[in-house]
């Protein structure tokens, strides 16, 4: 009777539990986007406007989320987007992007910028980088489960806990701001 039980709430707990999905390695999503800079992409200095690469950013990372978590992917949030030097009309960049780390529905992106002459063969300078976090969403747009990364280099093992990191510290801003602006509200203060 009592191993009749026991396997009753065994089988009751493992419905409520997912089935495990299997990981991918990093290599298996990282991407490469390249565009060349014309004049259209011209800020009023006359170097490439900001926001044109932050497109180019989000477009790769965009597509390595995809990659990764097969299907659509919505960005959530983009942390530390640092410019370098300045991009060039006739600039070849690079964007280069991979999964950092994975959560059960989200999963960090980590970018790098690299630009060269389209006419030279010096080597690429890195011009930017940028971390990026993207929620896997169903055909609802509700989230959906995304698989474990797996890394497969040193590197890849040092971004997967550098990316712990940032995402302790999200957490953690965001839970400060929310306590502030509860408190500010129990004052009185209307923001």
């Amino acid at each position: 009777m009592f191993l009749r039980h026991r396997v009753e709430v065994m089988t009751d707990l493992a419905a409520d539990v997912e089935p495990e999905i299997p990981g991918k390695p990093t290599s298996a999503s990282r991407t490469t986007l390249s565009h060349i800079m014309t004049h259209n992409d011209t800020n009023l200095l006359g170097t490439v406007h900001g926001g044109v690469i932050m497109k180019l950013v989000d477009d790769a990372a965009g597509a390595v989320a995809g990659r990764h978590s097969g299907g659509p992917a919505v960005t959530a949030s983009m942390d530390e987007m640092v410019f370098l030097e300045p991009v060039r009309v006739g600039d070849l960049v690079h964007v280069k992007a991979q999964v950092n780390w994975t959560g059960r529905t989200s999963m960090e992106v980590g970018v790098r910028v690299l630009a060269e002459r389209w006419n030279e063969s010096a080597p690429p300078t890195q011009v930017g980088s940028a971390y990026l976090v993207f929620a896997a969403v169903d055909s609802d747009g509700r989230p959906r489960r995304v698989p474990p990364v797996i890394p497969e280099a040193d590197r890849d093992r040092r971004r997967y806990q550098e990316a712990q990191i940032r995402r302790t510290h999200r957490l953690a801003r965001r839970r400060a701001i929310r306590e502030l602006r509860e408190k500010r509200a129990a004052e009185g203060f209307e923001d």
